[in-house]
């Protein structure tokens, strides 16, 4: 039952609402840009009250437990996106640099693999009154040593956050995340 609930906000949302919207803005020697844009049918402050609940909405695959149930996430400055391992372990994903809730959040690290590659990203969420919706963009920009420069790691990086900026959108538009692998 719980994966029809699902199904049917997925096909709501689809009727609804685009995709989001992903661009790799640069891509270089020692860093990239990558920006993704969408237009929840909420306002700036459900938007940010769901953005700060990452563990309802992004995808567990992209975590290092395998679930996104792990994930807490303080969001003042100081606080941490972070993560609870098996065995007692525990990640830290980003730290929170400057929180304006319903306006802007950003966060310092480096994802994923990125921890063990000296590469340091910013990722800033910019929320905007759009009517009785929000203009919510993503911009994540990350340096550092890439033996190989950064147009490979960009693309990548790019399509997991479009992917985790649709489920946000598809959680705050249905209340429904997508099902957690």
């Amino acid at each position: 039952m719980r994966n029809f609930k699902w199904l049917a906000g997925a096909v709501a949302l689809a009727m609804v609402a685009s995709p989001a919207a992903a661009e790799i803005v640069d891509a270089g020697a020692s860093g990239f840009t990558v920006r993704v844009t969408t237009h929840p049918t909420a306002g700036p402050g459900a938007v940010y009250a769901a953005l700060i609940q990452p563990r309802q909405w992004w995808n567990g695959a992209h975590s290092f437990s395998g679930s996104a149930a792990n994930f807490t996430f303080d969001a003042r400055a100081g606080g941490c996106w972070c993560e609870t391992l098996p065995g007692g372990g525990s990640a830290e994903h980003m730290r929170v640099v400057f929180a304006d809730p319903g306006k802007i959040l950003r966060l310092r690290g480096g994802l994923g693999p990125m921890q063990a590659m000296a590469i340091l990203g910013a990722m800033t969420w910019t929320l905007k009154p759009a009517g009785n919706e929000t203009d919510l963009t993503l911009t994540y920009t990350a340096g550092g040593y890439g033996k190989d420069g950064f147009a490979e790691l960009a693309k990548s990086v790019d399509g997991v956050l479009r992917e985790q900026v649709n489920r946000l959108t598809l959680y705050v538009d249905t209340g429904m995340p997508e099902p957690q692998p």
